[in-house]
């Protein structure tokens, strides 16, 4: 009954998933230590077999998703999606005929797939699984938007939803609508590729020099510095159509590139970063907004890139239409490992409800291979019997203390196994984090990670839901925001990571904090240098003190002083 799952795109990973558990999930980033990662996840994969303790002959079902065109070009010819990768990180400087392959690759990408395209996928996929031992399994291939669909649904824990995804493209499509009822899932309406609302945001992220599929976050993160424009006086919003299901774009891809190129010309940075956030979410609003009036549901499953823009998120999870808002908490490609395995499992063995208590599927460390990587690191160690205790008294007294534990988290928010933890309560300490430890830029905001118990005292918005993977905004009390100025926005909003009991180690730390200092309340931010992976063994956490500049890390049992 194991199916494992494959993604070998942008941010590539494997997941090992039985009947309805998750044994394992990671994506390749973590462990070839480059940031969204698009070779082919071997290193993935052997992961996933070598932590289940899973021989290869075992593996008798492979789901891999998306065969358009210019994914199955890339599976001939990996060297095109290597060069694109070096030149989105800035890795390697422009060419000359740059402007000639961004023109490819906006028309190329939104072409749907085909018969030919699938078996020429089918082909470097067997042949790349053969190469490190699969051998006799049958192969079987998703659609890129059905895979995202499938996860958020089953994912849920709903009986009956609307779920809507939406990224930039993939298998021809840029979003569906779907309805999930009875444990089947059923599309209502397909968006075309070539009218992307990724793809706009992606134009945005480009044009402010910013790396697309990466920064988008900063660009939301940049709006809030921005005089608002109204809706009416934003130039934006004429150039996107919603219609019923459907959304439709003035221009093809290439012209809207010039046409938000002469907009930014006219206004300053943090402004058109504003007008391109609520553009955003007033047409991802009507589309759902309609979806919902036409089915008549009031349960909501998101999946899909766009869905990790958790402004976006919290104005539908504050609808008055919706009961309910789940976002898949590895919403970007980086989860569709999961989400292909689970629609393979479902066509397999009709399993539509999976069991996600906690994201924390991927490596564990033990003591003695903590132990085995200090003692060569040259780093004062000691052993503690109560880590949580000693992290979070160090932690109360001001100190910035990076916190290795247990397994490691899949997606793409730190939640307490690899973190960075602080007060929240501190400019000087967000300032230091931004500037120097993490080395980005400084109007990025850190999140909060709450006891549950504190959530309603904290937040003024909160509808006693708790969100344990930070995928949507809050504002935060008036009365609250300076004891969080670390880790708020310049709204008052905040993305928290609200904490009950599916991490006992990382909640008793909240726990003592909140002793010491009268609230149960860390800035959590992610355990890497910006720009890197999020740290995966004890060599990367050594790794990261190192070139942080951090005071501490608490690893396991040991508090390890720089």
């Amino acid at each position: 009954m194991k199916i494992l799952g494959i993604w070998d795109g942008h941010d590539s990973g494997a997941a090992l998933i039985e009947r309805d558990k998750i044994l394992f999930a990671v994506n390749e980033e973590r462990l070839t230590r480059r940031k969204l990662e698009i070779a082919f996840p071997v290193n993935a994969i052997q992961a996933c077999l070598q932590f289940t303790q899973t021989p290869t002959h075992a593996i008798r079902e492979i789901a891999v998703t998306t065969t358009d065109p210019a994914k199955t070009l890339t599976r001939m010819f990996p060297s095109l999606k290597e060069e694109y990768y070096m030149m989105r990180r800035r890795k390697k400087g422009p060419s000359k005929f740059m402007a000639i392959k961004k023109r490819f690759k906006y028309r190329f990408t939104e072409y749907p797939p085909s018969f030919v395209t699938r078996r020429i996928s089918e082909f470097f996929v067997k042949r790349q699984l053969n190469k490190i031992g699969l051998q006799n399994f049958r192969l079987h291939f998703t659609d890129h938007h059905h895979s995202h669909a499938v996860a958020a649904a089953f994912c849920s824990g709903f009986d009956t939803a609307l779920v809507i995804t939406l990224d930039g493209v993939g298998d021809g499509l840029s979003g569906s609508v779907s309805v999930f009822k009875n444990g089947k899932l059923k599309r209502i309406a397909s968006l075309c590729a070539s009218h992307s609302l990724g793809i706009f945001f992606e134009h945005v992220t480009n044009l402010m020099n910013m790396r697309e599929l990466e920064d988008e976050g900063k660009v939301m993160a940049l709006a809030n510095f921005a005089f608002p424009v109204d809706d009416a006086s934003n130039p934006m919003t004429d150039l996107i159509r919603v219609k019923d299901f459907t959304i439709r774009c003035r221009y093809n891809s290439l012209t809207m590139y010039t046409v938000l190129k002469n907009i930014f010309w006219r206004y300053p940075s943090e402004q058109f970063a504003y007008m391109a956030q609520r553009t955003l979410e007033v047409k991802i609003l009507h589309l759902v907004k309609n979806a919902l009036d036409a089915t008549g549901l009031d349960q909501l499953c998101l999946a899909g890139g766009i869905f990790s823009n958790v402004k976006i998120n919290r104005l539908l999870r504050l609808d008055s239409r919706v009961k309910s808002c789940f976002v898949f908490p590895h919403m970007g490609d980086g989860g569709l490992a999961l989400g292909t395995a689970m629609a393979v499992n479902y066509k397999l063995h009709h399993i539509s409800q999976i069991s996600m208590p906690d994201l924390f599927l991927g490596h564990d460390y033990s003591d003695e291979q903590i132990a085995a990587t200090l003692k060569n690191s040259g780093l004062r160690y000691l052993k503690s019997t109560d880590i949580a205790f000693e992290a979070a008294r160090r932690i109360a007294a001001g100190a910035i203390v990076l916190w290795c534990q247990g397994r490691m988290e899949a997606g793409p928010r730190a939640l307490g196994a690899r973190s960075i933890l602080a007060r929240p309560d501190s400019i000087s300490i967000k300032d230091t984090l931004n500037l120097r430890l993490k080395k980005r830029v400084w109007y990025q905001p850190f999140c909060p990670s709450i006891l549950e118990e504190d959530a309603h005292a904290i937040l003024a918005d909160y509808d006693g839901v708790p969100n344990p993977f930070m995928t949507m905004a809050y504002m935060v009390r008036e009365e609250q925001r300076k004891h969080l100025c670390g880790v708020i926005n310049v709204d008052g909003s905040c993305r928290p990571q609200i904490v009950g009991a599916e991490n006992t180690l990382f909640r008793n730390l909240l726990t003592t904090v909140k002793t010491l200092t009268g609230r149960g309340i860390v800035l959590n931010t992610s355990l890497n240098i910006h720009g890197e992976p999020l740290v995966c063994s004890p060599a990367d956490a050594v790794q990261t003190l190192s070139d942080a500049g951090a005071d501490y890390l608490a690893i396991g049992s040991f508090m390890v002083r720089r």
